[in-house]
């Protein structure tokens, strides 16, 4: 269950992913039994992302009794949010955050793309951006602690984006002002046509098919740079992703 959410609203969420989006997990390896860092891909959106809610069922049904702190962008704190966001176990994106859930022994969640990777267009919606950023290696390293990459897939064909929008997003001065990169121009309901919108509050997705891989966990090599591991655990689940979508017909929905 995840850091102080209620197992109520986690069960919920498994059931909406079950039966509406056929959400499937796909097992390589049991979690460790100390706390780790679970890296995983955004689907689409920043304060509600499909992947988000794919990765806490698939931790409730692999280790329901070990609590997971999800970190979560400042922009949602920005947006009046927060308060939200921390019942359903999300903290800010911090070393503090990092440091009182390890030493509490929980497993960390961390979405390394940002809003780079949850704001992707659909034709790129199978490609994992991590966008060079490696900070989550060097807190797995400093932290000797593994990396459990977690895969979904499907979450890109639940509404139509047109653009990242991040010459949009530039131009506003929107990395200064909010720390964020990219403003999506995006088809969903109940918004229509959207330019950010979609990518900062809720949308309601259509019914595509989820599938969850849990990938073996990985270590950083003796004396292997944060950027390097960064790198080798983005090419992991890339391939990952790349299976899991070999053979899946791009129907919207």
């Amino acid at each position: 269950m995840t850091d102080q959410a209620p197992a109520a609203f986690v069960n919920a969420i498994s059931t909406y992913l079950r039966h509406f989006h056929r959400h499937e997990m796909r097992i390589d390896s049991p979690l460790p039994e100390t706390p780790s860092l679970l890296v995983a891909n955004h689907g689409f959106g920043g304060i509600v992302d499909l992947n988000a809610l794919a990765l806490s069922a698939t931790l409730q049904r692999l280790n329901p009794n070990r609590e997971v702190t999800f970190l979560v962008h400042q922009l949602a704190w920005t947006l009046g949010l927060g308060h939200l966001v921390e019942s359903m176990g999300g903290r800010r994106g911090s070393a503090e955050s990092v440091n009182e859930a390890f030493a509490a022994g929980r497993h960390v969640a961390v979405f390394p793309g940002g809003d780079v990777d949850a704001s992707k267009a659909t034709r790129d919606r199978n490609r994992i951006r991590f966008a060079g950023r490696s900070g989550f290696a060097r807190t797995a390293i400093e932290h000797a602690v593994p990396v459990v990459p977690v895969v979904t897939a499907g979450a890109g064909e639940s509404l139509y984006v047109f653009s990242d929008g991040q010459r949009l997003a530039r131009a506003l001065r929107l990395p200064q002002l909010l720390r964020v990169k990219a403003l999506p121009v995006s088809l969903s309901a109940p918004w229509g046509l959207s330019i950010g919108i979609a990518g900062m509050l809720p949308y309601a997705p259509m019914p595509t098919k989820l599938v969850t891989a849990v990938l073996e966990p990985m270590q950083a090599e003796p004396g292997e740079s944060a950027a390097d591991f960064a790198a080798r655990i983005e090419h992991a689940m890339q391939a990952r992703l790349d299976l899991l979508t070999s053979d899946r017909i791009p129907v919207l929905g």
